[in-house]
């Protein structure tokens, strides 16, 4: 019998559920509280399955996104998440037909991008999706930093490092989050049920363990930045501390925040290893310190994909630093978003239409997303033969046009 793929019923959504946890190597068992708060926060117009008679073999999902764009501009994005395909059923194109259901129905809405979390990074590109920032994690010998003994840990600055809670994280965070994204692209929104679950409130999947919380505020007294971070407990056999600190939230609007934030985790006692997280590549953290080498990276990985499916909309979403123009041949096999367009832009704003002029660039269109995020160069992509340049120099052209000064940074994963 044929595999149907449609959207989920209340009355099936504990069967995808048990799905869900089985392609993502889970314990198959789902709890009452995990299935109410599932089911309270998913749109089950957007929830897809993939039916063998009345087994559900395959998952997926979307809901409403904002993606943060260079210059402090947004986009609402088509986020999809919790795709799996059980193991009995793997190559038979159910993820290629759940996606294209999907991105259909994004495009209808009106959905600029398309975004998501790439669990394993061959699987997207097919669809059109690109790699627009990357994150990096560092682990920090503090004692081959060459910090000062002597440290406090109090910023140099004028400001104040202090210790909270989870309830004025709820207050002040979602506001310093949204500034965040004022200043890079890549950011995705943070919902109430985010900041709540980020802070110890609603169904936790796992025991919930409540970190350490300092805000930093500076000499005028506004918040500019916050950490989250956990501690364990180790000690060796000469009484000596070996604990670990691990960063699970940074956000800093300033780099006076970054600065302090960073100097502070570093100067708790008792601490030896700071594990930062994912952060962006570009963070301050590791020449900040005297020796940027006790710094050492962890991971170096690609974050958030996006999906174009409107390209007038995304290239007239960001800044541009200087004026100039191109024309784009875009390729897209879904059909969804290719065509010829000519971009026009200055520091004052950016026109994109449809045109016939000659291309200087021919590209498919994963990769004018990565472009026009700013993470990447034009002339970097065409010796990779991933773009074409039709007119010499457009490729030097493009990078002047897209690249930034601060990379994509993406903390949150869904």
């Amino acid at each position: 019998m044929s595999v149907d793929v449609r959207a989920v019923t209340e009355s099936d959504f504990s069967d995808w559920l048990r799905a869900l946890q089985t392609g993502f190597l889970r314990p198959p068992h789902v709890p009452d509280g995990l299935l109410a708060d599932r089911l309270a926060n998913s749109d089950l117009t957007r929830t897809l399955a993939a039916y063998d008679r009345d087994r559900i073999v395959a998952t997926f999902r979307s809901f409403r996104q904002e993606v943060s764009t260079v210059g402090g501009g947004s986009l609402t994005a088509d986020a999809v998440t919790q795709v799996t395909v059980s193991p009995t059923h793997r190559r038979q194109g159910l993820l290629s037909r759940m996606m294209s259901v999907d991105l259909a129905a994004a495009k209808e809405r009106g959905d600029a991008i398309a975004t998501l979390i790439a669990a394993e990074y061959p699987i997207y590109g097919r669809y059109g999706f690109g790699p627009v920032s990357w994150a990096t994690a560092w682990s920090v010998d503090v004692s081959r930093a060459g910090l000062d003994p002597r440290r406090t840990g109090r910023p140099e600055d004028g400001g104040l490092i202090e210790l909270t809670d989870g309830d004025e994280i709820r207050k002040i965070g979602p506001a310093l989050h949204r500034r965040l994204a004022g200043v890079r692209a890549g950011v995705t929104d943070r919902t109430t049920r985010g900041w709540e679950l980020g802070t110890g409130l609603g169904y936790q999947i796992d025991p919930w363990k409540e970190p350490f919380y300092a805000v930093y505020r500076s000499a005028s007294g506004e918040a500019e930045g916050f950490v989250a971070y956990s501690a364990d407990d180790k000690w060796d056999d000469a009484k000596q501390p070996g604990n670990t600190a691990s960063v699970r939230d940074l956000i800093a609007v300033t780099p006076a925040a970054e600065r302090a934030l960073w100097q502070y985790v570093c100067s708790i006692d008792w601490i030896t290893t700071v594990r930062s997280g994912y952060r962006a590549p570009d963070d301050l953290l590791p020449l900040l310190l005297p020796d940027p080498r006790a710094a050492k990276t962890l991971t170096h990985v690609d974050m958030l994909w996006v999906r174009v499916l409107d390209v007038v909309r995304l290239l007239e979403s960001r800044t541009y630093p200087v004026e100039g123009s191109l024309v784009l041949d875009l390729r897209d096999a879904a059909g969804l978003a290719g065509g010829r367009y000519r971009l026009d832009v200055s520091p004052a704003g950016a026109a994109c239409v449809r045109t016939t002029e000659s291309a200087d660039l021919a590209l498919d269109i994963a990769e004018l997303g990565t472009l026009a995020f700013g993470d990447e160069s034009a002339v970097r992509l065409t010796r990779l033969g991933r773009v074409e340049e039709l007119t010499p120099g457009a490729g030097a052209r493009a990078d002047l046009l897209f690249r930034t000064s601060l990379r994509p940074f993406s903390p949150d994963i869904f």
